[in-house]
């Protein structure tokens, strides 16, 4: 409003004079109280709701700076996540995710179901993320609820889940049914040579941080801003 006031107060001589700096100077001006806008904007608020795979995962301080960079506004990513435990034990955890007032919630729960010593039969998974997706939507129904696919199990992390890739497939078609996001992070880990994979995962189950965060955090980030931000 001042540069467009300015334009049109300024005589005509002196306008064609001032162009440059004028139009420099109302750049700096919209940048500045962009960039003051933004600080002051709340956070955006994340839950990570899962396994060690999350808790162990890494990739969440990563995911707060790209994503802050990438919508220029304050960015805080929280956990609700226990190693080795299952969508049984994530139904009794409810009130933690919810307390916390999450924008965005990033669910990932189907790697421990999916284990043959964990006695999580394939029906009871797709029960419990149900009623886990349910209970969200009706407690929190301005979250984005985001389900993801993570990184492939190998060696003895991968014999003691034989049927992963069905309980993946139970999860998401449960958030589709909701009509909620799933973003599938295998792509990614796809696209390693086997001997990298060995050494991104070298337990078949645990990626290491820097490794995930290479490649889960650019999903998230375009996905939840819905475009590339770029490096």
């Amino acid at each position: 409003m001042i540069c467009l006031w300015l334009w049109r107060v300024v005589p005509t001589v002196r306008r064609l004079a001032w162009a440059p700096g004028l139009l420099l100077a109302c750049i700096v001006m919209v940048s500045t109280t962009g960039r003051s806008d933004a600080e002051n904007l709340p956070p955006v608020k994340i839950v990570a709701f899962g396994t060690s795979l999350t808790a162990r995962g890494g990739w969440q301080a990563g995911l707060e700076a790209k994503l802050a960079a990438c919508l220029r506004r304050p960015v805080r990513v929280d956990s609700v996540a226990k190693s080795g435990e299952t969508s049984v034990w994530a139904l009794t955890q409810l009130d933690r995710v919810i307390a916390k007032e999450p924008d965005i919630i990033l669910i990932e729960l189907y790697a421990n179901d999916a284990t043959v010593h964990r006695f999580v039969s394939l029906a009871q998974s797709r029960r419990n993320i149900g009623e886990i997706l349910d209970q969200l939507q009706r407690r929190l129904p301005r979250a984005r609820i985001i389900l993801m696919a993570m990184n492939p199990f190998s060696g003895l992390r991968g014999l003691i889940r034989p049927f992963v890739g069905s309980y993946i497939l139970a999860h998401q078609a449960e958030a589709r049914k909701r009509g909620l996001e799933f973003v599938d992070h295998r792509p990614g880990w796809e696209r390693l040579n086997p001997d990298e994979l060995a050494a991104a995962i070298p337990d078949g189950a645990h990626p290491r941080p820097e490794v995930a965060a290479s490649i889960i955090v650019p999903d998230l980030v375009a996905h939840i801003a819905g475009r590339d931000c770029g490096e």
